[in-house]
Formats: C-alpha cells, structure tokens, sequence
C-alpha cells in the first residue's frame, strides 16, 4: 500500500492535507452507496398494497436507475481509492496530464482533466 507521502509526491498539486481530505470524502461517498445499494435491494413495503400496485412499475423503475447510479458512482469511488493506493492519483486517465486541483475538490473520483472530460462527453 502506498502511503500519503509517496502518492502526493506523485501529485505535486495536491497537499498531503487535500489528498487525506479527498480519500476521506472517497471512503465516505463508498459508505454511502453501499447503504444505498442495500437498500434499494431490500423489500418494498407499503402500507396500502392497492396504492403501491398502482406505483409498482414507476417505483421499480426509480430504483433500478437509483441503483445503477450507485453502483457507478461506486466503481468510480473504489477505483479512485486504488489509483490513491498506486501513486497514480491525480492523472489523467487520456493525456497523462495532472488533473486540475479545482477539479478533484469537487469530484474526488474524476479520472480525466476538464478539457479530456469535455471531449469525451462530445463524443457520441
């Protein structure tokens, strides 16, 4: 495993604050969508069984697309962790450039810069 050190000296723009900071938000964000995960898997209960026949394919809908989202974000997550864990955080996954500060701030599980981002959302 790969300490704080060793993966910030890897990401010269993050501090080794930051990097402990977003490894804290990536364990949390984890947590979360394995409880929503679980969840989402769990029974549907409802007090009126006419009501819920009637919202059942609406519902069920909703939570499949929740739980595909979950297990998404999750993916991401975990997959962060372990670019942390390899001293490859912070690259981006296209160009190799280091991905901006900004960027990871706010989606610590981004695997590309802003400007590979945009091009790999204009592609069809």
């Amino acid at each position: 495993m790969v300490n704080h050190q060793t993966v910030a000296e890897s990401t010269t723009h993050l501090s080794a604050e930051e990097l402990a900071a977003l490894r804290e938000n990536l364990h949390e964000q984890r947590l979360f969508r394995r409880e929503q995960l679980r969840l989402l898997g769990g029974p549907v209960t409802s007090r009126a069984e006419d009501r819920l026949r009637q919202r059942a394919a609406a519902q069920i809908e909703v939570r499949v697309k929740l739980a595909a989202s979950a297990r998404m974000v999750l993916t991401d997550v975990e997959a962060a962790l372990t670019r942390m864990d390899e001293g490859s955080y912070g690259a981006c996954h296209l160009c190799r450039r280091p991905v901006e500060r900004e960027r990871l701030m706010i989606v610590p599980q981004a695997r590309y810069c802003a400007r590979c981002q945009q091009v790999k959302e204009a592609q069809p």
